[in-house]
């Protein structure tokens, strides 16, 4: 078979995202990455939706994560009778699916699409673990494919050796557009916002666009109003946790206010991925809230007095008035009409897998 994930960056590639092997599940570890390339190796599916909580990986390392775990599930267990392991990998998906409430929505299709290929393999007699591994690289390859179809359109809007302004981590979305950027020649500039608390602007997307060649510069994310207009930034992009069918983003927070400095700069922001019509509009969306002593710290070290109260919002939302357009596998549209991306025939992000 194939696989989408040649020619990217490390991290990128299935077996250093997540990967389940002889009763274990192996996640590289991005709290530490790229000063340091841990794994994090999960015993049972338990361990697997502890890590995702604790970030150990994000962005969309937690979908390939959680099929793994489901992998793993299958494992714990096998001695049981169909019935039981049915039960057991039933009540496993939505463990692992609940492991950070934002995301529920996408973690659940995952997962079901995992049990589907177990509860195959079971009537088969197969190796559920493996059946359910198999089908996670093909569902792997699959949203890669259509990934690589939205890297398509999203550097259709770069000029040619442009400046474009990241957010957080994009996962697969920026090792395709960098890709498709190298195949067209255009040799872009990135500006990477750090994305504190855990810096995965900083330590992910920037290390993801240089070792793929890319001239790479890390600002703070105090930075961005300024460089836009200083440094003549052409496009802001970045992926979505949740693309509502009202229009609005959900997305690390801080997209929002670089949202504002684009609309009022003159720069377009394109947000990539499929609509979720699981969230027809932004009330549906539970904004995950973290540990508030995060933002008093900056990577472990302590950087604010002792007494001091932090706040620490996972995610916020851009309204559609912000977003110029949502980049999906079968173009652009305008976020004020994401019901023609279904009218296509075409299915979201996620939904391909089950």
């Amino acid at each position: 078979m194939e696989r989408m994930d040649k020619d990217l960056a490390f991290m990128l590639r299935y077996e250093n995202v997540a990967w389940y092997e002889n009763g274990e599940v192996r996640i590289l570890d991005r709290r530490v990455y790229p000063r340091r390339v841990e794994f994090v190796t999960c015993k049972n599916h338990h361990e697997v939706t502890q890590a995702i909580k604790d970030m150990v990986t994000q962005s969309a390392g937690p979908y390939t994560a959680a099929a793994m775990g489901m992998a793993l599930a299958a494992y714990e267990c096998k001695d049981k009778t169909e019935a039981e392991q049915i039960d057991y990998l039933t009540e496993a998906a939505y463990t692992i699916s609940h492991a950070r409430p934002t995301t529920v929505q996408r973690m659940t299709l995952i997962t079901g699409g995992c049990l589907d290929a177990a509860k195959k393999a079971i009537a088969a007699g197969e190796d559920v673990s493996e059946k359910i591994v198999e089908h996670t690289v093909e569902a792997n390859n699959l949203r890669y494919k259509k990934i690589n179809l939205i890297a398509e359109h999203l550097v259709d809007m770069f000029p040619q050796n442009g400046t474009v302004m990241t957010q957080c981590f994009g996962e697969t979305i920026v090792g395709m557009m960098l890709k498709v950027a190298r195949e067209r020649g255009n040799n872009v500039r990135i500006f990477c916002p750090e994305t504190r608390p855990y810096f995965q602007g900083a330590r992910l997307t920037a290390t993801v666009c240089h070792e793929m060649g890319f001239d790479t510069t890390v600002i703070t994310d105090n930075m961005p109003a300024f460089v836009m207009k200083k440094e003549n930034v052409d496009v802001f992009t970045s992926a979505a946790d949740v693309i509502c069918m009202d229009g609005h983003v959900v997305n690390k927070v801080g997209t929002y206010q670089i949202a504002i400095a684009a609309k009022y700069t003159g720069i377009p922001y394109f947000v990539t991925g499929a609509p979720d019509r699981g969230h027809t509009t932004i009330d549906t969306v539970k904004i995950e809230m973290r540990d508030p002593d995060f933002v008093l710290q900056a990577m472990g070290v302590k950087t604010a007095a002792d007494g001091l109260k932090g706040y620490y919002p996972a995610f916020d939302i851009t309204p559609p008035e912000l977003v110029s357009g949502v980049v999906t596998d079968t173009g652009i549209y305008t976020p004020y009409d994401l019901e023609s991306y279904f009218k296509r025939g075409t299915m979201g992000e996620f939904e391909m897998i089950l």
